[in-house]
């Protein structure tokens, strides 16, 4: 399928028998428009947001099944050992989108972000997106511009920092629903 007429698109991507359009951050809400309304993409199933610091500076070797299936302990790139593609920016968030009709299809929309970079919300256009993207901002940092209730929704109120970042500190935090005052 083609997304002519998508504005800010930068890069289409064809994988696993999915579309993925990388799209221009400032151009966010005028895409998810045109897919929604031209092009029929009427449920955002998901939004995920994706933290690629250090991304590409160790190989990746793997697992390599066979017909005798694999040991998981004996580790072993079978010649396959390669560095990852570099990625333009620390931070991908991706839209995944689904045309539910006699014709469905699935399209993932994809903006990229530096740290503290904001992204528009996109509440207007699904307003499914409301917990998706506060989900995004309490365990990535992600800031969405524009979104009425940008709060945290899983963490306590008073937590610091978004553990699902790469640089968050592992370990080291005191149990803090325990009986013992």
């Amino acid at each position: 399928m083609t997304y002519a007429g998508v504005p800010g698109v930068i890069e289409t991507r064809e994988s696993y028998e999915e579309t993925t359009l990388v799209v221009d951050p400032a151009r966010l809400v005028e895409a998810c428009l045109v897919l929604r309304d031209e092009h029929g993409f009427n449920f955002m199933s998901d939004i995920t947001p994706t933290d690629y610091l250090g991304w590409g500076e160790v190989g990746v070797a793997g697992y390599i099944g066979t017909a005798a299936g694999r040991d998981l302990n004996a580790p072993g790139s079978q010649g396959l050992a390669r560095l990852p593609e570099p990625k333009s920016k620390r931070f991908s968030v991706s839209y995944h989108l689904l045309r539910v009709s006699d014709e469905p299809a699935r399209v993932r929309v994809q903006v990229w972000l530096d740290d503290g970079e904001p992204v528009a919300t996109v509440l207007p256009v699904w307003p499914a997106a409301d917990w998706f993207e506060r989900e995004a901002w309490d365990m990535m940092g992600i800031p969405f511009e524009g979104h009425p209730n940008l709060v945290r929704i899983l963490m306590d109120d008073d937590w610091e920092g978004h553990p699902h970042r790469k640089d968050y500190p592992l370990g080291g935090e005191p149990v803090r629903f325990s009986d013992e005052e």
